[in-house]
Formats: C-alpha cells, structure tokens, sequence
C-alpha cells in the first residue's frame, strides 16, 4: 500500500506540472494569432531570431510586431498597446538584416519583451 501511496505521490508531482505546463502553451498558442498586416513571406526572418541570452526563439510572427520604437537616456523603449516600455538591453538583436523597416518587437503580456531589433537605418 505505500509503495502505491508513493507512486501516486510520485505522479503527481511530476505528470500533473508537466500536463498543466503544456495546457498553458496551448492555449497560448490558440490565441497567438499573425498582426492583420502581417507578410506571410517574412515568416522564416521572423523564425530566425534568437533571443541573445539563451539562443531560444523570439517565437513567430505571431509574437512579433513592427512598433514604434524610441531611444531614451541609455535605453531604447517600445510603444506596446499604448505606454511606452523600456526594452531590456539584454534583448536587443544586433541585426542589419531588417526587411520591414519599421522597429521590431516580439513581445507577450506573460513573458514580456523577449526581443527588440532596431528599425534599419537609413
């Protein structure tokens, strides 16, 4: 009978984490959704960026969004759904490769800013 006890115990320590980990991404990704302007044909730019820390996924296009973007003081900072919020240096690309031309930000209201790339220069 304890062995049973601990294996339950055991299980739900560990499956039940995991199962509600797993339920949360899903419904994140159910609502994730590409911004209405969005250029299909930009996807794999947007798949190739990588959050500097971690060598993780900015996520996709549908967690990146061109903003508006301004430097401030010693930081740059993004307009997300109207306030402007200070962008972590530690999340900035150091890419020339911007085909949008417009600041970029790959952002959930969870997770936060996960990376900013620089409007091109012109």
């Amino acid at each position: 009978m304890r062995v049973l006890t601990l294996l339950r115990a055991t299980l739900v320590r560990a499956v039940l984490p995991a199962a509600f980990c797993a339920a949360l991404l899903a419904a994140g990704a159910a609502r994730a959704a590409p911004p209405p302007d969005a250029d299909t044909a930009l996807a794999p730019w947007f798949r190739s960026l990588q959050q500097p820390r971690t060598g993780l996924s900015c996520c996709s296009i549908a967690d990146c969004r061109r903003v508006d973007a301004r430097f401030s003081d010693d930081h740059y900072e993004v307009l997300i759904d109207g306030t402007w919020k200070p962008v972590p240096p530690e999340t900035v690309l150091e890419r020339s490769d911007n085909p949008t031309g417009r600041a970029i930000v790959c952002y959930t209201p969870v997770r936060g800013i996960l990376c900013f790339i620089k409007a091109p220069e012109s």
